[in-house]
């Protein structure tokens, strides 16, 4: 604390001697002005009281791998029933009803479209059966059956009341009656080692890919199975055939691009006999039918193959593309004649909406019909089923 000088009137009376330095008082505190409340301390807030937690419940351990879990399976089937085991139904037939109705949608639709149209009136007369007869013709169902349906209808509803619904079931009857007699599952006759299937057509109709699948529904059936690359020509096809063989287990039989086909095929045939294969593939290049020098190629490969084995091959199938419509007609022709076409496979119905030309093959040629493709999944060639496609393309439920 700073000392304090002596005051005038302490110097004036003889003060002369500083006054003592008193001690500061200790510090206290401030006193509350008079009338003014002292603070209150704050309450303190509740403190919860703590809610009582359940008793821990035994749970069993999560699922982990049955090597390093064992105990698990045991701990489900003690506190759980397993729920009854479904009886299997046939569910492929159903699944492939319905990829073939998708499949065929727009030849189905361009069909019922127009006999829709044409059905305006309530009694069935002769302009509405030429009119009906005419749509058939256009839908490539074929001139026969054509005239087929309209004599039923002429016979049986002529100038009686007739809906587009009684039409599309004539239709679906006269269709199954002309597809019945060739719709046959492909036979493997297992006394042939190995039972050969020569795979022809024109370029593009899916020959490599129909193979590869083929390869896929054998071996599932428990057949072993051998490729051979003979479409020369080209690298793709021989590297697509290569794939194949890798999905299914199946050998295949190369050679490097733009080599003889013929002899490709002999060495096929020769390895597989040897090994005792249940089924060789042979794929060929993709020809015009109107190629004078490529036919006379196939029939080469033919008779190279019958050097090996004499009744081969024991099929010779030939893959139709769909969309080509009426121009298959001239393919069957032109192979039947060339190389003995023993069975067809339709591929590409889901492609086009004149998949009526099947009918018109089948009413001309009368040839077996063994698949039909709807798609490029493995599941989408099927064996063919007369009353299905028949059904299907006369838009009945």
């Amino acid at each position: 604390m700073t000392e304090k000088k002596p005051g005038f009137f302490q110097r004036l009376f003889g003060g002369d001697q500083p006054a003592p330095i008193q001690p500061a008082p200790p510090e206290t505190q401030p006193e509350t002005p008079v009338g003014v409340p002292e603070p209150v301390a704050p309450t303190p807030e509740p403190v919860p009281e703590p809610v009582p937690q359940p008793e821990p419940v035994d749970v069993p351990p999560l699922p982990g791998p049955p090597e390093t879990t064992p105990d698990y399976i045991e701990a489900v089937e003690d506190q759980f029933v397993a729920p009854p085991v479904a009886t299997p139904v046939p569910a492929q037939r159903q699944s492939w009803f319905s990829r073939l109705t998708t499949g065929l949608k727009r030849s189905s639709d361009n069909l019922t479209t127009s006999i829709t149209s044409v059905f305006t009136k309530r009694k069935l007369d002769a302009t509405t059966l030429d009119e009906l007869e005419d749509v058939l013709i256009q839908a490539d169902l074929g001139l026969e059956t054509a005239m087929a349906i309209t004599e039923t209808l002429r016979r049986d509803r002529f100038d009686r009341e007739i809906s587009d619904s009684d039409v599309r079931s004539v239709l679906a009857s006269e269709v199954e009656k002309v597809l019945g007699p060739v719709a046959r599952p492909l036979s493997v006759d297992t006394t042939k080692k190995p039972f050969v299937i020569l795979m022809i057509g024109v370029n593009g109709s899916g020959k490599t890919t129909t193979i590869g699948k083929l390869a896929q529904k054998f071996a599932a059936e428990g057949k072993s199975v051998m490729l051979a690359a003979g479409d020369t020509f080209r690298a793709a096809a021989i590297e697509q055939l290569q794939i194949w063989g890798q999905r299914t287990g199946a050998p295949v039989i190369t050679k490097p691009a733009g080599a003889d086909a013929s002899g490709l095929a002999f060495d096929a045939v020769t390895q597989a006999k040897a090994e005792g294969r249940d089924v060789l593939i042979i794929d060929t290049a993709g020809r015009l039918q109107n190629r004078d020098e490529l036919m006379n190629e196939l029939e080469k490969v033919i008779r190279v193959i019958k050097k090996v084995e004499p009744d081969a091959p024991h099929a010779t199938l030939l893959t139709l593309d769909a969309t080509t419509g009426q121009n298959a007609l001239k393919q069957v022709e032109i192979f039947g004649q060339r190389a003995g076409v023993t069975g067809l496979v339709m591929t590409k119905l889901d492609g086009t909406a004149r998949g009526g030309i099947l009918v018109a093959i089948a009413k001309k040629f009368g040839l077996p019909v063994h698949f039909i493709g709807v798609g490029e999944g493995v599941d989408d060639l099927e064996p063919f089923e007369a009353r299905d496609f028949a059904r299907v393309i006369a838009g009945e439920e």
